[in-house]
């Protein structure tokens, strides 16, 4: 057996007994190679294997942790991303990278049931678990659902809490439509994902008292999460 096999045995080993946990931090890559009497290069291809077969991931400039298990997000009648992931025993985070006003195009008119060219909002980011990025997302917003829409959303880290400091209250799912797709060089740059690799991509429509007022496309890190359709509520509250 070659160096790196057995290293990636004896760690393999260590975090089926529990030794590292989901989230733990390996330790430094140079004490790691400390204890096992090798070079660099031979301990990273030992962590590349355990990396592609799901048991370790890189952060930039952080380190290497052990990754979780896959998680399980519902989609049902009323589907609130923070709330899916604290029910499933997790830690949700959003980053919102952009929030811009423009003309909709027909896809999203179509949608939205509104005129071809009525002003949107649109809020673009990234939805994190245990503080590791789990998908890509995009809402889009008829602008004149409140006057407030935009200065909420800029403001408040849910999408959730931005609609109900609107006075949307409430909201439930009409539609999800869901399909396979390749990530790309920018999508795997912002999932930590290699180029290539498998998303799942879901298009979401959502409305509150007969009207639409949401479309969210959100594009899934494959491997890190297992969508369930549900028909029944839930009480999935954010």
């Amino acid at each position: 057996m070659s160096l790196w096999q057995s290293i990636a045995d004896t760690l393999r080993t260590e975090i089926a007994a529990g030794q590292w946990r989901p989230g733990n931090q390996l330790p430094p890559e140079a004490q790691l190679a400390a204890r096992f009497g090798v070079n660099r290069h031979t301990l990273r291809r030992a962590v590349r294997v355990l990396a592609e077969e799901g048991l370790l991931f890189s952060r930039r400039g952080a380190g290497v942790f052990v990754a979780a298990a896959p998680v399980e997000y519902r989609l049902g009648e009323r589907v609130r991303f923070h709330r899916n992931i604290e029910l499933a025993g997790r830690v949700p985070g959003r980053v919102i990278d952009s929030i811009a006003t423009r003309n909709s195009d027909r896809t999203e008119a179509k949608a939205l049931a509104i005129p071809v060219g009525a002003e949107v909002h649109v809020v673009e980011g990234v939805s994190t678990v245990d503080y590791r990025p789990m998908a890509l997302f995009r809402s889009v917003f008829p602008a004149d659902l409140s006057p407030d829409l935009f200065a909420a959303l800029s403001q408040e880290g849910s999408i959730t809490r931005a609609l109900a400091f609107c006075g949307i209250a409430d909201y439930t799912r009409v539609s999800t439509r869901m399909t396979a797709a390749l990530a790309n060089e920018t999508q795997a740059a912002a999932l930590q994902i290699a180029p290539g690799d498998a998303l799942l991509r879901t298009e979401a429509i959502n409305a509150s008292d007969g009207r639409m007022i949401e479309r969210g496309l959100t594009w899934w890190a494959g491997e890190r999460v297992t969508l369930i359709l549900d028909g029944k509520d839930g009480d999935q509250g954010s």
